[in-house]
């Protein structure tokens, strides 16, 4: 068999040699000074090679991890709106069976702004606690969100870490602070009438306040952001905690970006597939301007409560070329799964980005 690695980064070198033009100023189609709105995609192609612990073997996969469409505007004064589709992992075999379009309504939001104190948002968008949870895909430093972000997604009947409901919003005192406090469709009963789910986070900004919906990933140097946050998460007696530090500073030569966040998910009776369990994620890099490279690293844990079965350590190390920032990049990484119980795993991917909005 081929080696795996070596392929891998044919395929980078190759992806390199496509090269790629900074994009434009965005276009906004202007119907008057209250009614606006803009296009935009995200188009993500991958190619992944991930051991299997048994026969040691290569299963090797080119996909397109993300293909979305995305739509967003003003509808009236203070009034905003975002829509965006997706057909995630298209093309890649997942349980034998190679992935074809499936198409979904991915976020579907509308934000009354009232103030820089309250906002109003209602639709169906992300619900995590945890910031890495709450990021927007196409400006993550890394190459995918941590392995273990979205673990309440499935128990909850969530759309890719995403729910239907309510929330407030809102950065008091002069943006120092962040507020969420949302209520929830969350898994639901045949009948529909058992208790609403429930989220709540707080964050407090150091320096600059980052104030969309999806917090933005590494800004290349371009922002100064220090934020420390927490959040709860509950339905009936489910419940999880989270915590976490987030840091994107220029410095000398460039930027550095990085994050650390920590949630302890506990199922209950009503989320039985869901043990209790404390997760850890973190990952940094340095951005080197005039190259336009990224070299990161990621760790992740899980660590579940009386057992050491699913227990396990995750880390990668890559770089990112940012070619034209987050409109055209490379993202390559070398990673390594290591259960607390059996043989552990490699993995190789490689990503290109094609991004606009």
């Amino acid at each position: 068999m081929k080696n795996p690695v070596r392929s891998g980064a044919l395929v980078a070198l190759a992806f390199v040699l496509l090269g790629s033009r900074p994009s434009s100023a965005q276009a906004v189609i202007k119907v008057n000074d209250d009614v606006s709105f803009k296009l935009g995609f995200l188009l993500q192609g991958q190619a992944d090679w991930l051991q299997s612990p048994a026969t040691e073997s290569f299963a090797q996969n080119l996909f397109v991890r993300r293909a979305r469409l995305l739509v967003g505007g003003q509808v009236a004064k203070n009034v905003s709106f975002f829509f965006e589709t997706d057909s995630a992992n298209l093309g890649k075999v997942v349980n034998g069976t190679k992935v074809t379009s499936g198409l979904v309504v991915q976020d579907a939001f509308v934000t009354w702004k009232v103030a820089d104190e309250l906002m109003v948002d209602g639709g169906l968008f992300l619900t995590g606690i945890a910031h890495n949870s709450l990021q927007s895909a196409a400006s993550l430093m890394a190459l995918d969100y941590g392995p273990y972000s979205f673990l309440f997604s499935g128990p909850e009947q969530n759309v890719v870490g995403r729910d239907t409901g309510f929330q407030l919003r809102g950065y008091p005192a002069k943006k120092r602070l962040e507020y969420r406090v949302g209520v929830w469709q969350g898994s639901r009963d045949a009948a529909s009438r058992q208790a609403l789910r429930g989220t709540a986070r707080l964050q407090y900004n150091f320096l600059d306040a980052d104030t969309g919906v999806f917090y933005s990933g590494t800004s290349l140097g371009k922002k100064r952001i220090l934020a420390v946050g927490g959040g709860y998460d509950f339905q009936k007696d489910y419940e999880s905690r989270a915590a976490d530090v987030y840091f994107d500073l220029p410095v000398a030569g460039g930027a550095v970006s990085g994050q650390a966040d920590w949630i302890r998910y506990d199922g209950g009776t009503f989320h039985p597939t869901l043990p209790k369990q404390d997760v850890l994620y973190g990952e940094a890099g340095y951005y080197w301007s005039k190259a336009k490279l990224m070299p990161y690293g990621t760790w992740a844990r899980k660590d579940l409560a009386g057992t050491d079965v699913g227990d396990e350590t995750r880390w990668s190390a890559g770089f990112a070329f940012f070619a034209a920032g987050h409109n055209f990049n490379i993202k390559a990484a070398y990673g390594k799964i290591e259960p607390k119980v059996g043989k552990g795993a490699d993995q190789f991917t490689v990503q290109m980005q094609a991004f606009y909005f």
